[in-house]
């Protein structure tokens, strides 16, 4: 089956010569406001402030630089918009499968503040060795036999972010874990 363009309409204007003649349609849609287009990334997952103002930086007015500071600062005000459940939500999300490391630099990198990051950090040290445990359980399961297997492991540990102590304790030996629980 041959697909064909509609025949155009006889009362419209022609095309513009040239290059334009392939003239980028204009969308339908109407144009959100800087406070639209946040509460539409909200809703689709938690934000920290700073990533949210990197996302909303193209759309906002360079003659009123202030107008995205207000808009966020209106969002946090409302509760829209909060670093503590960001951080909640990346622990959520990331602590099955990475280690404090990891996890903490992902929360610098996203600007949550100090305090929050150091409580979450606590929070985290006290139940690594045992997130530690099921991540490497799930991957390997046997303890390594060879030199080889042994800096595999580690490596593979380490690149999810668990601390040395950690991964020396589950690489060592499954069965000297097992009194830790």
């Amino acid at each position: 089956m041959i697909n064909r363009r509609p025949p155009r309409d006889p009362n419209a204007p022609p095309p513009p010569p040239g290059d334009e003649a392939v003239a980028v349609k204009r969308s339908r849609k109407p144009t959100l406001s800087l406070k639209g287009r946040a509460l539409s990334y909200l809703a689709r997952r938690e934000y920290s402030r700073a990533e949210l103002r990197r996302k909303l930086t193209p759309y906002a007015d360079a003659e009123d630089p202030e107008a995205l500071d207000r808009v966020l600062d209106a969002l946090e005000q409302e509760r829209w918009l909060s670093n503590e459940r960001f951080a909640e939500s990346v622990v959520n999300r990331r602590a099955s499968r990475m280690g404090t490391t990891r996890i903490v630099g992902e929360l610098k990198q996203h600007q949550v503040d100090a305090e929050t990051v150091a409580a979450i950090s606590e929070q985290l040290r006290e139940t690594e060795l045992a997130r530690a445990r099921a991540v490497w359980q799930k991957k390997f399961g046997e303890v390594a036999t060879t030199p080889e297997a042994r800096a595999k492991q580690m490596r593979f540990l380490a690149a999810r972010g668990f601390s040395r102590t950690v991964i020396s304790k589950i690489v060592r030996g499954a069965d000297e874990f097992l009194d830790d629980v």
